[in-house]
Order: structure tokens, then sequence, then C-alpha cells
């Protein structure tokens, strides 16, 4: 079996879907078919259930899986430790990241070290207040930001985690009590003002300006860090949108999370300076992209 044959198997059995997988390879439906035709002939059973409005994994299909990706797996690890290793990858890699998403980071981060023996990664914290400086400045090799990233001199790499998002409120408010929320509730609530040291488009991703109805959310007291973020929400000044892992690493007297159900996932990618792609940067790159977007998980589920 060749190696584009493995990948097209591995993807549809991720994808599940003819078209997508194909997309995801940038191949023709027509080549994800033949491919997986001639491994059904060569095996000598379907590896496939194929309705037409399903795909599913037949027992013997969901066996080969596992077994490849493991060999795959390998086999990229190996092509990445082989190509860092000529392309002169040693030292240190400074990884910025905001808050607890260095521990969210951090399957990756040992995979990469693993990898490449002769490698240490550091992280360093940056405030959603001043986004870029820490790395225009170098003081980091490379962010971890959520998107979009519309910067000239910045190069937008991989996305490697995803997660839905919350909203924080005070535990007097009247949205406190409910299940979820929606991001029309933000309607006429004050929101956190992150400065302008953040680029509008930035900050808009996270903290909207208007509802998808087109209401109003105004912003209120500047703040600079997160702790100020929640102290703001305790003290009853503000409520405010979050990325979903903050239910797992901060609990804070008088503030209570509550799920947003119609917010868009936020995607963090690998961001750093174009005129700075190391072969370490790169390195890190490519093995955040060969293992693809993993989902953060929400606290309390395994």
């Amino acid at each position: 079996m060749e190696l584009r044959d493995i990948e097209i198997f591995l993807a549809l059995a991720e994808e599940l879907h003819f078209g997508r997988a194909a997309q995801k390879l940038h191949v023709t439906q027509a080549r994800v078919s033949q491919s997986i035709k001639k491994q059904e002939r060569r095996v000598g059973a379907p590896l496939f259930e194929r309705t037409s409005r399903m795909v599913r994994l037949t027992p013997v299909g969901q066996r080969l899986r596992d077994d490849l990706r493991q060999a795959y797996d390998l086999i990229q690890s190996g092509l990445a430790g082989a190509a860092a290793e000529a392309q002169g990858a040693h030292g240190t890699l400074r990884i910025g990241v905001m808050g607890a998403l260095g521990n969210e980071l951090r399957p990756l981060i040992e995979k990469f070290t693993a990898d490449h023996p002769a490698c240490t990664v550091e992280t360093a914290e940056f405030h959603f207040s001043d986004p870029f400086s820490a790395l225009r400045s170098e003081q980091v090799d490379m962010q971890l930001m959520w998107l979009p990233v519309h910067e000239d001199d910045l190069t937008t790499g991989p996305v490697v985690l995803t997660e839905g998002r919350v909203l924080a409120v005070p535990a007097t408010s009247d949205l406190a009590v409910r299940q979820t929320v929606s991001v029309e509730d933000l309607a006429g609530r004050t929101v956190l003002n992150p400065g302008t040291d953040a680029p509008d488009y930035w900050v808009e991703a996270m903290l909207p300006a208007f509802t998808p109805s087109g209401q109003p959310i105004p912003r209120g007291p500047r703040t600079r860090t997160f702790h100020e973020v929640l102290a703001l929400i305790a003290a009853g000044q503000l409520v405010s949108p979050l990325n979903a892992h903050v239910t797992g690493y901060y609990t804070y007297p008088g503030v209570v999370y509550l799920p947003i159900h119609d917010a868009p996932p936020t995607e963090w990618a690998l961001v750093w300076r174009t005129d700075r792609e190391t072969p370490l940067v790169r390195s890190f790159a490519e093995l955040g992209q060969n293992r693809g977007p993993q989902p953060i998980k929400p606290t309390g589920q395994e």
C-alpha cells in the first residue's frame, strides 16, 4: 500500500464523507473512491459501509484504521525528525501563550521534544490587551493565538486547538440561573474594554460590538489582565464572553460561567514573524499540522 493510499484511507476514516476527505487531501472524489476500492480488493473485505446517507467503517476497517494510524504517525514523526535534523533544528523554542493554554499545549510540546532531543521548549505568558508586542520584539519565537490574525508581518500557521465559549456573569445577574445563553443576551450588557493595543478585528472576534440582530454591546472599564476581568465581573460591573477552558482552570467567588450555545468555536493557531521562520518554528508548526486540531475538553469530561 502506497503512502498516499494510506493517507486517503485515514482521511476517509476520520471524515466518513468522500467529498470532505477529497477536499482535505486536495484530490478528486473519484481518486478517493478508486483508492478505497483498490485497498478493499487487496484486503479482501469491505473497509466501509456505504449508503446514500452515510459512510461508516466496518470492523475490518476499524482494525486497519487503528493499525495504520500508529504506523502513519511513526512515519511522519520520523520524517519530521530527519528534516529537522537536516535543517539544524536545535536549541530552545519560546512559545507565547495566554494563561492556562500552556497546559493545553503540553501534549504537542512533549511530542516535539521527544522527536527532537536536541530541542527544548519554553512558554511565556502574554496578555490579550497587548497581543503582538512579545512576538514582534522577539521575546518569543511563536505564539498560540485565537483566529483570525491578519497582520502583514506575521504568518498564521496550523490550528492546533479548538473549543467553545462561555459567558462569565456576576452571580447576582438575572442570567446566572440559566443553563445556557445566546449571543443575543449580550445586548445592552457591558463587556470589557481591552484598550487600544489590540487590533479591533482581533478583539471583535471574541467581543463583538453588536449582537447578530444588530443590538449594541457596550464596552466598559479597560482591563489588562484576566484576573482584572474576573474581579470586575464579580463586582457586577461587566459580563464577558470567554473561552470554555477557563471553566476548568479558574474558579472565582461571585462569577458564574454559562455556555454560549450559538457562539462560533474558537480556533487557536500558531503564529510567528514571517522574517523569523527558523527551523525550530517550522518543525513545531509541521508537527502541529500533522497532528491536527485537538478539541479542548470542557471541565469534568475525560
